[in-house]
């Protein structure tokens, strides 16, 4: 086991400042340099984590005293900026989504894979106590055989929100972002292909209904998984007021809600007061990403999503979009 931190430079300092805060804190890491473009932000966020700034991405990439590279820029370049760490010989993390392209997920995993270095993407829900018990019932049979689950995610975005961001914008451009489905939606797309399994078909639409952008406001599915379970997904960003998040999953012994990080319903055929609490987690597991890759460098663990796992809610999306704009079945690979 390595005796020194593990060193960590940011790339994008919007979400990215958080986990650049988290890197400061966290045991067993170091954050030794952020990266933006917008110069009076990197020495803001350098001043008050005591850390070494730089607006140049080459530069921080040159350095030997980082270990991990945290990506935070427009969801379309995540990839891009990933390969160029793994090249420099960098472990790297991105935020979600993995990309917007399946094909740079693939390059990244490639690349990854023959530096031999570490590539994990960036899900906090998935670290939620609440969670992982979750997905420790499913997994253990409490609901018997699934047969279907459902995602409802409404959430409302303002026009200035798409028209703000750095670049300017960034969010409305189909080149640089998805949609409700790939920005706000992944997050509980990864959740529910992580809690159902595999997804086999997709059926979707998606169209532009509230804002004055080149991308979605509004995605809906049907889904088809391995295990011939059944889904539902809708994603918007048009529901004023915003109306939350929640995952619906039933088996032929009962049904669980997830609701805004919280489970609201557990009801099981053979089990009069069911209770998640049956379950119990690791305490020295990790609790963020940051936390993930210290523990994976230092000891050798697996990371909670890897590239092959954060590829699959990409896959997902774009098969919506497929699906939307050819009105066929897309079968994932």
């Amino acid at each position: 086991m390595l005796s020194s931190p593990v060193r960590f430079g940011i790339l994008g300092l919007g979400v990215g400042a958080n986990r650049a805060r988290l890197a400061a804190k966290t045991e067993d890491a170091e954050l030794v340099c952020v990266c933006d473009l917008q110069e009076e932000k990197a020495k803001q966020i350098a001043g008050e984590l005591n850390c070494e700034w730089t607006t140049r991405y080459d530069d921080m990439l040159r350095r030997e005293d980082i270990d991990v590279i945290g990506v935070f820029t427009p969801s379309g370049t995540h990839c891009d900026y990933a390969i160029k760490a793994i090249q420099a010989g960098k472990d790297v993390f991105v935020t979600k989504p993995m990309d917007i392209s399946l094909e740079k997920c693939d390059g990244a995993i490639e690349a990854a894979r023959d530096a031999g270095v570490i590539l994990a993407v960036d899900f906090q829900m998935r670290y939620d106590e609440t969670a992982r018990k979750m997905k420790l019932a499913l997994d253990n049979g409490r609901l018997g055989r699934l047969i279907l689950g459902d995602l409802r995610m409404k959430w409302y975005r303002s026009q200035e929100y798409y028209e703000g961001g750095y670049p300017h914008g960034w969010r409305k451009r189909r080149e640089t972002e998805g949609g409700s489905a790939a920005n706000q939606g992944v997050h509980f797309i990864d959740l529910l292909q992580w809690f159902m399994g595999p997804v086999k078909t997709v059926y979707g639409r998606s169209g532009t209904f509230a804002h004055n952008i080149e991308t979605e406001d509004l995605s809906m599915a049907l889904i088809t998984f391995e295990n011939d379970a059944w889904g539902s997904i809708v994603t918007t960003t048009a529901s004023y007021p915003r109306l939350g998040s929640s995952i619906e999953i039933t088996g032929d012994n009962g049904s669980i809600v997830w609701k805004d990080g919280k489970i609201i319903l557990y009801e099981l055929k053979d089990n009069p007061e069911p209770s998640l609490d049956e379950f119990k987690l690791n305490p020295e597991r990790p609790r963020n990403i940051i936390e993930d890759m210290v523990s994976a460098i230092k000891k050798g663990s697996k990371v909670m999503v890897d590239g092959v796992e954060g590829r699959k809610s990409v896959a997902i999306i774009n098969a919506i979009y497929k699906s939307s704009k050819t009105g066929k079945v897309i079968e994932l690979d």
